[in-house]
């Protein structure tokens, strides 16, 4: 929890609590429903709370902005950016129902409001979002397949509406096909060494098009 607060020192009172009950909440359900690595459980708050909130470090959402999170598992990145941008709508999709199941408790337990949680794919939705979160769900190619079509027609932001995309390693094969696509390494934001590989791709998407 202190290294959210280091990169995150404005968090509100309600903020800094529900960051707080995530280890709790998450140890309980992990022990019930494994979506969280037994190994990784202990490290929390960096391999995943803050690993999440790096998403935040390359774009701040405004108010009223609508964000689907897609392959959320346990509930990554989207429960800590719906907890980080309050008036921010959140949708968050996988498609393993008991993933979802601990996802709405996290929500529930810890008493967020602007996030709606359901077993569904991405291909199957019918709504349309200013950007699409997920952390290394596929590749690339295949992710853009998904999600091609759900960006909505309007920007709000700086960027463009599109993907941010947790990812690590080396990526310029996988991203040959996507000259737009922007990296921002994570190691340049946060100091421990899990991040020397991690970043965020920023991939623009155009509205309704089949080219990138």
């Amino acid at each position: 929890m202190e290294e959210i607060l280091k990169y995150f020192p404005n968090l509100t009172p309600e903020q800094i609590e529900q960051f707080s009950k995530l280890e709790e909440v998450y140890t309980e359900w992990n022990a019930k429903i494994n979506v969280i690595s037994r190994k990784d459980i202990h490290q929390l708050y960096t391999k995943h709370v803050l690993h999440s909130l790096g998403i935040a470090k390359v774009m701040e959402f405004k108010d009223g902005a609508s964000i689907l999170d897609v392959g959320t598992g346990g509930g990554f990145p989207g429960i800590p950016l719906a907890i980080l941008y309050p008036q921010v709508n959140f949708y968050l999709i996988d498609i393993i129902a008991k993933k979802i199941k601990v996802v709405n408790e996290v929500i529930a337990a810890i008493g967020l409001k602007n996030v709606k949680a359901e077993q569904k794919r991405a291909e199957n939705l019918e709504e349309s979002f200013d950007f699409i979160v997920s952390r290394a769900v596929t590749n690339m190619p295949d992710f853009v397949g998904w999600i091609r079509h759900k960006t909505k027609k309007v920007n709000l932001h700086e960027f463009e509406n599109g993907i941010l995309y947790l990812k690590g390693g080396d990526l310029t094969q996988e991203l040959a096909d996507f000259p737009k696509a922007v990296e921002f390494d994570l190691s340049n934001i946060f100091s421990d060494e899990f991040f020397e590989t991690k970043k965020v791709v920023y991939l623009p998407l155009k509205y309704k098009s089949n080219k990138i």
